[in-house]
């Protein structure tokens, strides 16, 4: 059971202890009718018979890719990975985490910037083995669709990572730049 399991992770991480972030691997599906999967086995046989894909990889890799899924495949331990420009996982996290910047309403740099603010307070990021989660097809947002067609929205949201990376600087002072610097050079 999945409640359980994370439960269960959660004690034996001792997360209230410990400051860290656990990963729930996620995939999608193109199908709008899919028959969950039991377990890890039965989603890796789904997987390699392609009805399902890791979590955008045909559109947005760099979203999930530090995940590490070939890692994953054969994990029996949680592990960690280290923060990479656009990382954007599904986490979870203890309450008294930072929470979301409300600047990033809508689509758009909501998860990234939260990840990169767990990972400025040197949060680990620990990917769980046995957990995973299926994204299934929907209509596209309200949100997404004015990113998609809307230069200003584009615009304001680059305004708005600007000011982030500037607070982020203010924050934590050197250990930040690392975020600019990945962020320029992309």
């Amino acid at each position: 059971h999945p409640s359980y399991y994370h439960r269960n992770s959660i004690q034996q991480l001792e997360l209230p202890q410990r400051k860290a972030a656990l990963i729930v691997p996620a995939f999608e599906t193109l199908h709008y009718r899919l028959t969950f999967p039991k377990s890890k086995a039965e989603l890796l046989s789904m997987l390699d018979m392609g009805s399902l894909y890791t979590f955008r990889y045909h559109v947005w890799p760099k979203g999930h890719a530090p995940t590490n899924y070939a890692k994953w495949r054969t994990a029996t331990v949680p592990y960690r990975v280290a923060w990479q420009p656009d990382f954007e996982p599904y986490v979870v996290v203890r309450r008294d985490c930072p929470r979301y910047d409300q600047r990033f309403v809508g689509f758009g740099w909501n998860k990234v910037s939260h990840i990169m603010e767990l990972d400025a307070q040197e949060y680990e990021l620990l990917v769980l083995p046995n957990a995973f989660m299926i994204h299934m097809p929907h209509a596209p947002s309200f949100d997404i669709s004015k990113f998609r067609l809307s230069a200003g929205y584009r615009g304001c949201l680059q305004t708005l990572r600007e000011e982030f990376h500037q607070d982020l600087s203010r924050r934590y002072g050197a250990a930040a730049l690392k975020y600019l610097t990945a962020e320029r050079s992309l």
